[in-house]
């Protein structure tokens, strides 16, 4: 880059924020701008991207990756890792554990118990020897609890969506997905062969548009709380649009399985049409705190896709362990309907909270709440201020996020308490006042009571 480029600040564009402020040098790249290279060699990136790494790293992006001292409460001690200077009693709103049932006592107990009977790994494939008593009682339960015939585990959430849409549609079908369909999805998109197309986000004349123009196997994905935005989608027209078209349908319930619904199975549960779609894709990893994804549905339909979802059977068993933790934090949720009370009290109240006090939150109506900053090269900046002030939150960048619109995104857990709650939202607005991205204490209406 010339000089004369370095020295134009007035002029917004690559090297620019929004004001025109010249970027630091570490701030003018992201990721992205390494992901092709010339030349004949694979590792021909991997010295212009480690030259930017040195500079990028200490300039904001160890905020990604911080070592948490122990376990994800409500309040933890995250090592930072540019001054290795550990930050205690931070109020966390970065973890998901959204019932707050990791860490209970009665779910450690379980998890020694396993740890005693079964040891540490499955040791094997789920169609080989890593199936073990622990992973079928799971299933079982999960598919009562899902009102379904039948649920199929997977080690992580990310590979329930690669396997399941990989394993079930085939080049020359046709998949639509939202446009801001998780990266599980997309890649399982990739992988299947099939065509692949997006529709406008919560538009069912656009997804309408896209159907009507194929014949042929046609799948459309959708999440039940979307991971970034906390809004949720448009279920019923959705069902109406894709029975019109002959389209199946599966929806990601990563965030909202075990939080929506009368009785906690979902988005689907809420809007009434669970029976309506055909494929249910769930995680342990948010509401339960634990680890893995499973997918409900008939059958006919897990039958087939133990055949045919690779990431399920060439992977090892979900640990026994993790298993084990899991099924007691289930029986938990069961035995505890005001978990998922406190937590939309907690929701409600941040919500309001962060609303009065002109802070953008976007279209959130649950537990993900995204503070949108919007500002790419400012928002590490930021971050570092909440950190040393006292507050853990991720920020969150392009390509995870379009650019010009980062955020940070905020978890919200049935154990965070009210006084947590209300801390955490005065330091949150004061460090975005200081930073002039919402407006300023006597410019607005400030709840304290929620």
């Amino acid at each position: 880059m010339s000089d004369e480029r370095r020295e134009n600040k007035g002029q917004v564009g690559m090297f620019t924020d929004g004001s025109g402020k010249q970027l630091p040098l570490a701030m003018q790249y992201d990721y992205t701008n390494f992901y092709f290279g010339s030349g004949d060699d694979a590792f021909g990136m991997l010295d212009p991207f480690d030259e930017w790494w040195k500079d990028s790293k200490p300039a904001g992006y160890y905020l990604f990756g911080l070592p948490m001292q122990g376990e994800p409460g409500t309040r933890v001690d995250v090592r930072n890792t540019k001054t290795d200077e550990v930050h205690t009693d931070l109020l966390n709103f970065a973890s998901y554990n959204y019932l707050g049932l990791s860490y209970r006592p009665e779910v450690k107990e379980a998890i020694i118990k396993a740890a005693h009977r079964y040891g540490n790994g499955a040791s094997g494939s789920p169609i080989l020897s890593g199936s073990l008593e622990v992973h079928h009682e799971l299933a079982e339960r999960l598919a009562a609890f899902k009102g379904k015939e039948a649920v199929l585990l997977f080690p992580t959430g990310y590979s329930v969506n690669v396997g399941v849409i990989a394993g079930l549609m085939r080049s020359g079908d046709l998949i639509v997905a939202d446009q801001y369909a998780h990266a599980s999805l997309v890649d399982g998109m990739i992988l299947s062969k099939a065509n692949s197309r997006f529709f406008r986000h919560n538009n069912v004349d656009d997804l309408e548009r896209k159907l009507k123009r194929f014949d042929g196997k046609k799948l459309v994905l959708i999440e039940g709380v979307y991971s970034m935005d906390g809004d949720v989608a448009v279920v019923p027209d959705i069902v109406e649009v894709c029975q019109r078209y002959g389209a199946r349908i599966l929806i990601d319930e990563a965030h909202s399985t075990f939080i929506y619904g009368e009785n906690g199975r979902g988005v689907a549960e809420h809007f009434g049409f669970e029976d309506e779609i055909d494929m249910h894709v769930g995680t342990f990893s948010k509401s339960l705190g634990g680890q893995g994804g499973f997918i409900a549905g008939s059958h006919k339909l897990i039958n087939y896709l133990r055949g045919f979802s690779r990431s399920q059977f060439f992977s090892c068993g979900l640990s026994p362990v993790v298993t084990a933790g899991i099924l007691r934090a289930l029986e938990l949720f069961e035995e505890e309907p005001e978990l998922r009370a406190q937590l939309w009290d907690n929701v409600d109240f941040m919500q309001k909270r962060l609303r009065d006090a002109g802070v953008s939150v976007g279209e959130s109506e649950s537990q993900v709440i995204p503070i949108v900053v919007r500002d790419d090269a400012q928002i590490l900046e930021i971050g570092e201020a909440l950190l040393h002030e006292g507050v853990y939150l991720n920020p969150v960048k392009y390509p995870a996020v379009p650019k010009h619109k980062s955020r940070f995104r905020m978890s919200i857990s049935a154990a965070h308490s009210r006084a947590e709650l209300e801390q955490g939202a005065s330091i949150i607005t004061s460090v975005l006042e200081r930073y002039g991205i919402c407006p300023t204490a006597k410019d607005v209406i400030t709840s304290t009571t929620g």
